[in-house]
């Protein structure tokens, strides 16, 4: 067997629950260690610094505000790939993926918009502004909630997963607008100053704090990602057991 046919099988072997429930047990401590140590890491890089000279301490919001806009992006794409799992190659655990990933993608968005406007207050003189880059944002916002509802509200898990996943990459298109909405339209937001053609526009003062969050946050996420599909796998085995008991106490009686 080749390599490539090795790998193939291993990650085909992921689709067996249980066989993911065993090797994700084995990498959530490594990943809650790792995650913890870069936070830690990032918190003190970020206070250690001295404050920008327009914008004084405020600047250290961008140290969270940041990594969770990122974040609120990249779960979503997340979503996106596991719901083309879930359309094309009916892996069984696509939709756990995008179902556990949705709480998780809100929450870092509604981080984002809180921490936006508490940034934006001292440095624009108002709390919100309906310009591009925040508006898609809150649509992505209503769209994790919107996805969250309408998998409490379906009966049918199965059917809830294919047309979660539809659903899912319809609402994808309002990434792309997110991430280019600074150079689509006039707004008050910043445009890109970490990832840019031609380099960092940042401070490597300011860059490497930011950037030791990112990692921390993004570990977060693989983690609590992790988490909830666990929590989603074990949810689902237990009302299949409660599906057979009762069947069993139906046709007893």
């Amino acid at each position: 067997m080749t390599q490539t046919s090795l790998a193939i099988t291993k990650f085909s072997d992921l689709a067996n629950p249980t066989r993911f429930l065993a090797l994700s047990s084995r990498i959530l401590p490594w990943l809650a260690g790792l995650s913890a140590l870069c936070l830690l890491a990032g918190l003190y890089l970020a206070f250690s610094t001295e404050g920008d000279y327009q914008q004084g301490n405020t600047v250290r919001i961008m140290y969270v505000h940041v990594p969770a806009a990122w974040l609120s992006m990249m779960c979503y794409t997340v979503m996106a790939l596991s719901a083309i799992g879930t359309l094309v190659w009916r892996h069984p655990l696509a939709d756990v993926s995008h179902k556990s990933a949705a709480p998780i993608g809100a929450a870092f968005t509604l981080i984002a918009l809180i921490t936006g406007s508490l940034w934006g207050k001292p440095m624009w003189g108002t709390w919100w502004v309906w310009d591009a880059r925040l508006t898609s944002v809150f649509i992505l916002f209503l769209m994790y909630l919107g996805l969250i509802a309408f998998n409490k509200a379906m009966d049918d898990p199965s059917k809830a997963a294919r047309v979660s996943a539809v659903l899912i990459l319809v609402g994808f298109v309002n990434i792309p607008i997110i991430k280019f909405s600074v150079e689509w339209w006039n707004t008050l937001h910043q445009p890109a100053s970490v990832m840019r053609m031609d380099g960092p526009a940042i401070d490597p003062e300011f860059l490497w704090p930011l950037l030791t969050m990112a990692i921390g946050f993004t570990l977060l996420f693989f983690t609590l990602h992790l988490a909830a599909m666990r929590n989603e796998i074990m949810r689902r085995r237990i009302a299949a057991q409660r599906r057979l008991a009762a069947r069993a106490a139906g046709r007893g009686a």
